[in-house]
């Protein structure tokens, strides 16, 4: 396909990857961001094996786990702390490991820098405020007052997607699922070698994301979907954790400062019919939000932003590009919303629990596939 002006709405994870893959096809690209400040949570990220793949595919690997963390095994704990199970993790990538923990903040900078280096133009504090696709363009109306016209637009803007309501108003919408995740930094306990998993009906997650830090992450029942105010969310954190392991329980006391925690409500969405309408498409969380039972939303992410390319390369219209990518990434990402919930649902015990073991390497079976 010829030399394409692509707008891409929202600069998170999925929107930047989508800057780099098609800035990288020759296609010139404006990014534009409803957060004035650029702003990203500041704990970390787990990216597996299929992600360390997709980073050499954008050419950003080497910068990537520069500021990362690798490791290559994830360990299973029974809720009272005794290990399990050790799984092996496939390294993807030659003399790469074969995954990574993160700071949210370190992978936006590795994903910005390559953008904008490779001519990406980055607007900040503005959002679409109309589209009119004609059949040939699509001129958009910013919240500015300014105007531009583009060849495709791509809606990245997340789980509460406003281009997938200027598109698909009557597609699925979000939904609570029940649960909720807390994270928070400590500095790496010694020996922390892999991704540690505790089952339970609170499970918890330790991940290596530098050589000094790590973060945890709780996911927690949450009935009614419960606000809870920044004061005091330290200590609110420390009390979800009493039925935890010993180990959890004690990491638990070193959690002080209430603007550290990180507290999200989980919630799902899989949009099961078409991901685009004419020359505007949707990609990550704004067609299929996950839960973070797997790990695999971001991932999921930079790889439709990977296939969203390779699919406009290869078409000699937007709207069959579109078609295409949705067609080659609909079973995948599917399998990872649906999986993640299957997971959540067990350990809020509305269906029946899931053997973690069993269903990890499962997962890596199905995402060390080509994408």
């Amino acid at each position: 396909m010829k030399t394409l002006e692509i707008l891409v709405v929202g600069a998170g994870i999925g929107g930047l990857s989508a800057a780099i893959a098609l800035c990288r096809k020759g296609h010139h690209v404006t990014l534009i961001e409803r957060d004035p400040q650029w702003s990203v949570y500041g704990v970390g990220i787990i990216q597996q094996s299929n992600v360390v793949r997709a980073m050499e595919q954008l050419g950003v690997l080497d910068a990537f786990l520069d500021a990362a963390c690798g490791f290559d095994a994830v360990e299973i704990f029974a809720p009272d702390g005794t290990k399990v199970a050790r799984i092996p993790t496939p390294r993807l990538v030659e003399g790469k490991p074969a995954n990574v923990g993160i700071g949210r903040q370190a992978l936006q900078k590795v994903l910005a820098d390559k953008a904008e280096g490779l001519g990406a133009k980055v607007r900040l504090g503005l959002t679409v405020e109309t589209l009119d696709d004609d059949g040939t363009r699509v001129t958009a109306t910013f919240s500015d007052g300014t105007n531009g016209v583009y060849d495709a637009v791509i809606g990245a803007d997340g789980v509460y997607s406003q281009m997938r309501s200027l598109i698909l108003p009557d597609a699925e919408r979000p939904e609570f699922t029940g649960q909720a995740v807390w994270r928070y930094n400590f500095p790496r306990a010694e020996g922390l070698d892999a991704l540690q998993v505790y089952n339970g009906p609170t499970g918890v997650g330790l991940v290596p994301m530098s050589q000094d830090l790590m973060y945890m992450y709780v996911t927690t029942p949450e009935p009614g979907n419960p606000w809870y105010p920044t004061e005091g969310i330290a200590a609110t954190m420390r009390g979800k954790l009493k039925g935890c392991a010993p180990v959890i329980r004690e990491l638990g006391e070193r959690i002080t400062d209430d603007a550290a925690v990180v507290y999200r409500p989980l919630e799902g969405m899989l949009v099961t019919g078409a991901w685009s309408r004419g020359r505007i498409g949707l990609l990550g969380d704004a067609v299929h939000a996950t839960t973070p039972h797997l790990g695999q939303g971001a991932g999921m992410a930079i790889e439709d932003a990977i296939v969203l390319a390779e699919e406009l390369d290869r078409h000699d219209t937007v709207e069959a590009a579109f078609n295409a990518y949705r067609d080659r990434r609909f079973e995948r990402c599917a399998y990872i919303v649906r999986a993640s919930l299957a997971i959540c649902h067990g350990q809020l015990g509305i269906a029946p629990p899931v053997d973690n073991h069993k269903a990890t390497g499962e997962m890596f079976a199905v995402v060390s596939q080509p994408i």
